[in-house]
């Protein structure tokens, strides 16, 4: 079957790094193809090349067997191809049915924009994804979830060939996941190509039909999915068997209870949860998006006021703010790092020193010299490639960014740290330095709630763990009972 897409001898530069390295693919119509690698591997700069964002060096590009130059993005959507990113490209004072047709509104014969045509080939198009979203409604007051199937649903307004989906599922989780592979096997029926990009292989091995690994910048393979290992796959990617990617667990916490949280509640988001944190504990906090875990790990740093209940830090009460949690020693890593987390515009040495500048100034003046020798520090420490102290945070890999943010919280988050999703948009070979970090710190005697939606994340790294179901507490497991099936269960049973 002639393939649908391709392209053969792909090479292109940026100063200092060879993206990719002559790189070739071929996706064939009515497929899902995996594309992986770890973060820096090439995977962002092939998607470029074949969506006409990125023109390379050498190389060629074909469509349906036949040379195309795809030498800017229009040209590529004319052709078919359509991008869905990581981070979604919308508009939230505007309405799905408005976002939907950005740039491309059907016109009455007066040459105005046709609303109400708009608005039902909009309706007709969700619906077909199997979504019954209100297309008069504000994009900002959509769920995550929903507002992923208005990028889907942008893509497919005109003719779609080929749909490259940049970690779909890194804002969702649970039920929200298997609906959104519904939808996409309902895509690929249809003959349409989905290039589908994730960090998380169990997806892979779920849904895609084939998979290509790359690694710096260099076609590591290309296999289909029923002919390659999980182990496999992970040898390709990383150059290496990751054998033990969880580090051991402590067998027996602490007694001593670091924080205590009796009845909190924002009336909301968050219902009269009861919560013991011991020193040294790594305590997983699992649910479904929309569970509340998010929002409780808010209060408990003082980012979200909670209108009912108690927290007390080493029994002593405790009426946090983020200043005064820092104070007290409590950091949190928050699950969007580049919205919520980093300054992307600054320097690695200006995002460690951050919540600690006090410590780092005489007179009211920073120290330099000291802000880099911390830094200098921390980038040893943490094997935080491509950075230097003066490297600007925004141009790291998504791993290293996660590994500044750890950085700049491990040494003052000498009680508790929290980390909301602390591995996510992270490759494998990362993930396993974060969760070394991670582990450490507890062995350090540091209290660590974390917060995951990869169940295997969960499973792997927690002494113990509390499961959410909208705003409450379902369950408890602890030891052998720490299992995916558990935690799902308790994560979407009516009764526990």
């Amino acid at each position: 079957m002639t393939a649908v897409l391709s392209c053969e001898g792909i090479c292109k530069s940026y100063p200092g790094v060879k993206s990719l390295d002559d790189v070739g693919i071929e996706i064939a119509p009515g497929s899902i193809h995996a594309l992986v690698g770890e973060n820096g591997a090439g995977k962002s700069t092939l998607v470029g090349v074949l969506s006409g964002a990125v023109q390379p060096d050498s190389g060629a590009v074909f469509m349906d067997g036949v040379p195309k130059e795809m030498n800017s993005a229009r040209v590529a959507r004319e052709a078919g191809i359509h991008v869905v990113h990581q981070e979604l490209i919308l508009f939230p004072d505007m309405t799905v049915a408005e976002n939907i047709f950005l740039g491309e509104e059907p016109r009455t014969r007066l040459g105005m924009v046709d609303a109400r045509e708009m608005r039902r080939r909009s309706a007709a198009i969700l619906s077909d994804l199997g979504t019954h979203i209100d297309v008069d409604q504000k994009v900002r007051d959509l769920t995550v979830a929903d507002q992923q199937m208005v990028e889907i649903a942008r893509a497919l307004i005109g003719k779609v060939k080929v749909l490259f989906l940049d970690e779909p599922t890194a804002v969702i989780s649970g039920q929200e996941v298997d609906l959104l592979f519904e939808r996409l096997a309902q895509l690929r029926k249809q003959g349409v190509a989905i290039v589908y990009i994730s960090h998380r292989l169990d997806e892979i091995f779920e849904i895609a039909d084939e998979v290509t690994v790359l690694k710096d910048g260099q076609l590591v393979g290309h296999q289909n999915v029923a002919d390659v290992t999980h182990d496999g796959l992970v040898s390709m990617m990383v150059g290496r068997q990751i054998s033990d990617l969880y580090p051991a667990k402590q067998p027996n916490p602490a007694d001593q209870i670091v924080l205590k949280i009796d009845g909190l509640s924002d009336q909301r988001m968050v219902k009269s949860v009861d919560l013991q944190l011991r020193a040294g504990e790594i305590l997983g906090i699992a649910g479904m998006v929309g569970s509340g875990r998010s929002e409780l790990a808010e209060m408990i740093f003082g980012l979200r006021k909670p209108a009912d209940g108690s927290i007390e830090i080493n029994g002593h009460p405790f009426d946090p703010t983020p200043a005064k949690s820092i104070s007290e020693g409590v950091g949190f890593l928050t699950e969007d790092r580049k919205r919520q987390g980093l300054m992307l515009n600054l320097s690695v040495a200006a995002n460690i020193s951050a919540p600690r500048l006090k410590s780092l100034s005489s007179s009211n003046v920073i120290s330099l010299q000291a802000e880099t020798a911390l830094a200098t520090s921390e980038i040893d420490a943490l094997s935080i490639a491509g950075a230097q102290p003066a490297t600007r945070v925004g141009n790291l890999s998504g791993g290293n960014q996660q590994k500044v943010l750890i950085a700049r919280w491990r040494h003052i988050s000498d009680k508790i740290l929290i980390l909301d999703e602390p591995t996510r948009g992270v490759d494998i070979g990362a993930k396993s330095e974060i969760y070394r970090l991670v582990r450490e710190c507890a062995q350090n005697g540091v209290s660590i709630l974390l917060i995951s939606s990869e169940m295997q994340e969960i499973v792997g790294m927690s002494d113990r763990v509390l499961v959410m179901r909208e705003g409450q507490v379902s369950g408890e497991l602890k030891g052998e009972n720490i299992a995916e099936e558990a935690i799902v269960h308790l994560a979407t049973s009516t009764g526990t």
